[in-house]
């Protein structure tokens, strides 16, 4: 028996590190209260990142996606013998904040018509989201947090890729189950960002982002841009796959033919608007 006890002590022991995969969230103040989950553990870590995009939409397919709820970026960067700046995931995991977004007209895509005032438009689609056909989508991490591609440079250069985020949507809603998904670790929807001007293959149109406006607190410990716009309407996204479980055979071709899935690159658009903030690790530190 104490044979036993032992060999479900060691078991438990070696359980705490594998569930115990991220750090304890850190408690900055004042000006850099944004960065409670910086990766500040890592001791190489050398400025935390908070990016908020409260505004913008997805476009995949037929279906546009309104940002109603901010969606958070949070982690921190270091720069390599190279100059290049290296992305680590936040410090609870949560480097892409799941933020589920409600899709206009759900899963039928039934939406008020146009005509209509608006109290009653905003009724009716309300009603339609809300109940049994609601649907609505988060987009998540595909990869690990290091995938994720982040350049301040370009980013104020309006030039190049700014954010480069390998994502999947999940579609939510009972009738889709648990894991219904466009996009997927394997083959995941990759989105180059830029706040400069596109160039997307036909029959999309080169639009422009914006870097935002420049402020820095009076040490210089902390950047800011604000109001600005990353975009992307270059990337192309797969069918969807795994909505309905078991009788995902026949739900999936039914999600595709409303959505218009898979879609060609050129065919879809991304823009994220919001604020992006870099506080130097060091300073963040000492704010606790």
């Amino acid at each position: 028996m104490k044979r036993l006890f032992l060999a479900l002590a060691l078991m438990a022991a070696m359980l705490v590190p594998a569930s115990s995969a991220f750090g304890a969230s850190h408690n900055p103040t004042g000006e850099f209260a944004q960065f409670a989950e910086c990766p500040l553990n890592n001791p190489t870590v050398e400025f935390c990142v908070f990016s908020e995009s409260n505004g913008g939409f997805f476009e995949v397919g037929a279906k546009t996606v309104p940002l109603k709820n901010p969606v958070v970026l949070q982690g921190g960067i270091r720069f390599n013998e190279a100059v290049e700046p290296e992305f680590f995931g936040a410090e609870n995991g949560e480097t892409l904040v799941k933020t589920p977004q409600p899709v206009p007209g759900g899963l039928l895509g039934i939406e008020a018509p146009g005509w209509w005032p608006k109290f009653l438009r905003d009724l009716f689609n309300e009603t339609i989201n809300n109940g049994f056909t609601g649907v609505t989508a988060t987009v998540e991490l595909a990869a690990p947090a290091t995938s994720i591609k982040l350049s301040t440079q370009n980013l104020l250069l309006e030039e190049g890729t700014a954010l480069s985020l390998p994502t999947k949507i999940k579609l939510s809603n009972p009738f889709l189950g648990n894991n219904c998904y466009i996009g997927s670790n394997k083959n995941p929807v990759v989105i180059d960002f830029t706040t400069g001007t596109t160039e997307p293959p036909p029959p999309n149109e080169p639009i422009s982002g914006d870097a935002g406006e420049l402020s820095f607190n009076e040490s210089f410990t902390l950047i800011t841009l604000s109001g600005g716009s990353l975009v992307n309407n270059s990337f192309g996204a797969p069918g969807a796959s795994g909505c309905g479980g078991l009788l995902s055979f026949l739900i999936d071709p039914f999600v595709n033919s409303i959505v218009g899935l898979p879609s060609a690159a050129g065919t879809n658009t991304a823009i994220l608007e919001g604020k992006l903030q870099n506080g130097a690790a060091a300073a963040v530190k000492a704010s606790e």
